[in-house]
Formats: structure tokens, C-alpha cells, sequence
């Protein structure tokens, strides 16, 4: 009996991952929560609503194991920002986490697909959906809160797509890939910094005890923004490693310090 409800388990976990990774857009409308069909992918997302206007955060989760329930994870964090800013705030699950679909996207932590968070073709994607959320909720600023891989993407993006992120938050960011990959495709913070815009504000979070995105890792980053006279501050949390870095006390107190316009 044992043996057969594990081989049922098994047959339900097979598919739902299934049609996860094969999503049409009418199947995305009818999912049950909330959902964005956007370049072929349906993506699952949360929302907390804030009484602020014509303002959004949106999160941005880094690489985790294939298939986690990012939205699991990041609900309460997105209730926390919305309440401490009072501004509606989206966490999002990119393709291959929760409910998104991978249809042409693999998740960031694909063990056979390297630094995607490095390429063109999906920070493309993701600089469509943010828009497109930007525009469904209405959101003339568009603040981004990203850890990790995330915050990566939007240090990225901030001079890749310069039209999208008003306000950024990377928190255990990776500025420069280049040190890690000797892929020259690859794109990250250091090649588009003479892009961003000066209007754009950013926060730079790190942990003192991360050991995956060293404090050197941000600190460098942060020294190289300022002599560019970009408009770009820096925040130590303490004994912090960089699991769950933006969950801390101290990274929700720097945001909500830094969103307090």
C-alpha cells in the first residue's frame, strides 16, 4: 500500500511538472491565481497591495533548486515590503519555479544550463515582463528588489534597458560575471554602467558573512558606481550570510529607509 501511494505521488509530481514546462497562453488565463503570459511564458506571481500610487515593487528571487515554490517562500517577505512602504509589491516566480512555466526558458538553477542570469535573451525577457506588469498595475515608478541572481539581473538591466527600473535594490549581487565565466556573451553590471541613468537611485545590500557574494564583490561595485557619479548608496547587514539576505531585519529596514519617498 505504502509502495503504491508513493507511486502515485510520483505520477502526480510528473505531471504537474509536465504542464508547467508546457503552458499555452488561453491555459495560463485559466490558471487559478495570479498569472502574466509574457515572450511564451506563464509566469505566477504574488501581490500585496499597498495605498500608494502609481508605484510598484517588484520582487526578484536568485537561483534556487529547479522547481521550489518561490512564491512559498517570498509571500511573507512581499507583505512585509508592502506594509513598510506602502506601496504594492509583486514577487514574482520566474520560469521553472511554483506554477511558471519553463516553455522556452530553463530555471536559473538548471544544473545543465550555466549563467542565465548572464544572457541577453533572458534579461530581455525579464525586462518585458517587468514592463508588462508595470503596465497592467498602472506604475509610472517601478522599484526592483532583487537577491542574488536577481539582483544581478537588475543591476544589469538598469543599464541594459534603461526605461524600465526607476529604483534598485540588489541585494548579494554579482556586478561582474566576467570573473566567474570566460563566456564573452555573457553580460553583467560592469559592461553597461556608463548607461544608467543618473536619476536612477540604487541600494546596494551585502552581508558581512556571505561567503557566496563576498562584501568585496559589492563594496567593489559600489567604489566603481560612485566614481561614475551614479547615484548609488551601500548598506552592511551584520552576520549575515547570503541565504535569505533579504529576508534580514536589516535589509528590510534599508529598503523601507531607502523606498521612503
Amino acid at each position: 500500500m505504502y509502495k503504491l501511494k508513493i507511486l502515485f505521488m510520483c505520477i502526480f509530481i510528473f505531471a504537474s511538472n509536465v504542464f508547467a514546462k508546457n503552458v499555452s497562453s488561453l491555459e495560463c488565463d485559466k490558471n487559478v491565481g495570479k498569472f502574466i503570459f509574457v515572450e511564451d511564458e506563464c509566469i505566477e506571481y504574488f501581490i500585496s497591495k499597498g495605498d500608494k500610487k502609481h508605484s510598484l515593487n517588484i520582487i526578484v528571487h536568485g537561483t534556487w533548486k529547479e522547481g521550489t515554490n518561490i512564491l512559498g517562500r517570498y509571500s511573507t517577505f512581499a507583505e512585509d515590503i508592502a506594509m513598510q512602504t506602502d506601496i504594492t509589491s509583486i514577487v514574482i516566480a520566474l520560469p521553472g519555479y511554483s506554477k511558471s512555466s519553463s516553455n522556452n526558458l530553463q530555471a536559473l538553477g538548471n544544473k545543465k544550463v550555466k549563467n542565465l542570469a548572464g544572457t541577453k535573451k533572458y534579461l530581455n525577457f525579464l525586462a518585458n515582463l517587468l514592463q508588462a506588469l508595470k503596465t497592467k498595475y498602472k506604475a509610472k515608478t517601478l522599484n526592483y528588489i532583487g537577491h542574488s541572481a536577481g539582483g544581478m539581473m537588475g543591476a544589469t538591466l538598469t543599464g541594459y534597458k534603461t526605461d524600465v527600473i526607476n529604483n534598485l535594490v540588489s541585494i548579494g549581487g554579482i556586478y561582474n560575471i566576467h570573473k566567474k565565466s570566460l563566456n564573452k556573451n555573457l553580460i553583467s553590471a560592469v559592461d553597461i554602467i556608463d548607461s544608467i541613468k543618473k536619476d536612477t537611485k540604487i541600494l546596494l545590500i551585502y552581508g558581512s558573512k556571505d561567503k557566496i557574494s563576498k562584501p568585496k564583490v559589492t563594496k567593489d561595485f559600489y567604489t566603481l558606481a560612485k566614481n561614475k557619479k551614479i547615484n548609488i548608496q551601500i548598506v552592511e547587514v551584520k552576520n549575515a550570510v547570503h541565504l535569505d539576505l533579504d529576508m534580514t531585519d536589516g535589509s528590510i529596514e534599508a529598503i523601507s529607509d531607502f523606498l521612503d519617498y
